[in-house]
């Protein structure tokens, strides 16, 4: 009896050494929903629930995902211009290299969130919560020189939110 577990623990290693479990490796390129792009662009998630939802290197031009809950979605790598995110909860979201060019950002929650590397030119952000976001100093300085409103579900001005003096 007292052989019974050094015994195991040397089959289990013996089993794990001819037989080892493969390792995988994930990066933003993996990342997806298993839509083509071509099927997001124009799409209507508003008000849906799409929490830790994953979209890469995705065309989502003029998707609306007005006042939907994308609590840690993924945008890695993604165009999101024209799309409207107004009202939505970005919390702890990724958008990494995400395009947010002429999106409709406004009343949306992005705390937390990491946007590194992403842009957001001509974004209307009128009372966005930006609190504790990780945003790049450039893109900081361009929504600062816009940054109006107060987030109507926090309460933080959006000119708070990003820091701006």
């Amino acid at each position: 009896m007292k052989f019974l577990h050094p015994l195991a623990a040397l089959v289990l290693a013996l089993i794990l050494l001819f037989f080892p479990l493969s390792a995988q490796a994930a990066s933003s390129s993996v990342i997806g929903r298993g839509e083509s792009n071509e099927t997001l662009s124009g799409k209507d998630f508003s008000g849906q629930s799409l929490v830790g939802a994953e979209f890469a290197n995705s065309t989502l031009e003029e998707t609306n995902f007005s006042n939907a809950d994308l609590r840690g979605v993924v945008f890695n790598a993604s165009t999101l211009r024209g799309a409207s995110l107004h009202g939505a909860d970005f919390t702890y979201g990724i958008a990494y290299l995400a395009n947010f060019t002429g999106a409709d950002l406004s009343d949306a929650v992005f705390t937390e969130a990491i946007m590194v590397r992403s842009t957001f030119d001509k974004a209307d952000i009128t009372g966005a919560d930006f609190t504790n976001a990780v945003l790049d100093g450039v893109q900081v300085k361009k929504l600062c020189a816009r940054a109006t409103g107060v987030n109507s579900k926090t309460g933080v001005a959006t000119r708070e939110s990003l820091g701006c003096k």
